[in-house]
């Protein structure tokens, strides 16, 4: 079963090879994801604070991540972001992941809603949020991804 942990800076010490493996955690073969992920990841830990990033687990093993990417807006909005080492995905993972992600938002009082983005072709992240409850909100343009598609729901 997949579960979330909070996620904290020895965490993502341990995922760049700065750090020994936290009790019971282990990874994937070749990892969760490439380490500017986990850098970027580390400091927004840093600004956003706990409760605003989180390990994807399963059996102590991280299969992935997951987090909000900016301080809620005005209108008490998060983006939010995902990712599944690709050892470990189409195994129900993400979309457990993201599900327990829309109750740490709910449980937050200044979040109201959520907003991702998936690249075009990225059928499966499409179809995690659309389990999930997101609609689709629009389309965008990414300078690495190219078009995407923007995804929103209440919390």
């Amino acid at each position: 079963m997949t579960t979330l942990i909070d996620a904290t800076d020895a965490h993502f010490a341990w995922m760049l090879g700065e750090a020994p493996s936290p009790p019971g955690l282990t990874l994937p073969p070749g990892g969760v994801d490439e380490p500017w992920v986990y850098k970027w990841l580390r400091r927004n830990l840093s600004i956003l604070g706990r409760g605003s990033s989180w390990l994807l687990t399963a059996d102590d093993e991280v299969v992935g991540l997951c987090s909000f990417k900016r301080q809620p807006d005005a209108d008490d909005i998060v983006e939010v972001g995902y990712g599944v080492a690709a050892e470990r995905r189409r195994l129900g993972h993400a979309t457990r992941g993201i599900d327990l992600l829309i109750q740490a938002a709910a449980r937050q009082t200044r979040i109201r809603g959520l907003t991702a983005a998936t690249a075009l072709s990225n059928a499966p992240s499409q179809r995690v949020l659309e389990v999930n409850g997101f609609v689709q909100a629009g389309r965008g343009v990414d300078a690495d991804e190219g078009e995407m598609l923007l995804w929103r729901r209440r919390v």
